[in-house]
């Protein structure tokens, strides 16, 4: 957990920053047209460019975190021959920490190798952040009260918490098939790509595969994402009363 924990607040504050900078260059440029903002179309565009930009850094993040975890599960050697078994020995025992896995997998799978699974994260995170940003900006105008200009720390709280549990609930299908292929090279690879395991992980194990978890994200995104859209908004007050009082 050492390598999520180190770049959380990295990951955080270029999703976040990405996001708000796009949403607002996008109303700039449709006022020069039109005095109507278009709320939604604005929303859609940055939380779309968000969660393509979020791949670039939660990507290889993700990618250790799960080879490191898996090196602390069983493998079923089956057919295996004895070079492939001794390789897959020789893998686990090579990723030694988040620095060490990084080296290993550039060396052995390339660069592209750090972005193993990215196809899938892209199909995860853009409409993920979609369900995200949009839901938490209309549930926040939604529980305004008239004569406010901006959302109380309460209802901060409580639409954080609905947008994360519907982000991270309805992102559990592809959040499965990225960890699959992400975990794929540590063991075998026995994927193509998303298609292929989008594929074989139905035929074997039938569709409640991709739902696996999905309770657990879901709760687990509520708490999650309310301290965090609480974190963000009263960052921004107080770095706007110091800018205020600075002009002043």
């Amino acid at each position: 957990m050492s390598f999520p924990l180190a770049s959380i607040a990295i990951y955080n504050s270029v999703v976040f920053g990405v996001f708000s900078n796009t949403e607002r260059l996008m109303r700039q440029h449709w006022n020069r047209g039109s005095s109507q903002s278009p709320d939604l179309a604005c929303l859609t565009v940055a939380s779309m460019v968000a969660g393509f930009v979020s791949v670039g850094i939660g990507g290889p993040v993700d990618l250790v975190k799960i080879r490191l975890q898996m090196q602390t599960q069983p493998f079923i050697s089956g057919n295996l021959t004895t070079n492939q078994r001794s390789s897959m020995i020789n893998c686990q025992k090579n990723y030694k920490g988040p620095i060490h896995c990084v080296y290993w997998v550039l060396r052995h799978e390339g660069f592209l190798g750090v972005y193993r699974g990215a196809g899938a994260m892209l199909l995860r995170d853009i409409p993920g952040y979609c369900l995200y940003f949009i839901p938490y900006t209309v549930i926040c105008k939604w529980l305004t009260t008239d004569g406010h200009t901006t959302p109380s720390p309460a209802n901060v709280w409580i639409a954080g918490g609905i947008a994360g549990a519907i982000s991270w609930g309805t992102a559990t299908p592809m959040d499965v098939v990225k960890s699959r292929i992400q975990a794929d090279g540590v063991h075998s690879n026995k994927y193509k790509g998303v298609a292929d395991c989008i594929s074989q992980s139905y035929h074997n194990e039938g569709l409640k595969v991709f739902f696996r978890g999905v309770t657990v994200n879901a709760v687990r995104g509520f708490p999650m994402s309310a301290a965090m859209f609480l974190t963000y908004e009263l960052s921004l007050k107080a770095i706007r009363a110091t800018k205020v009082k600075s002009d002043h």
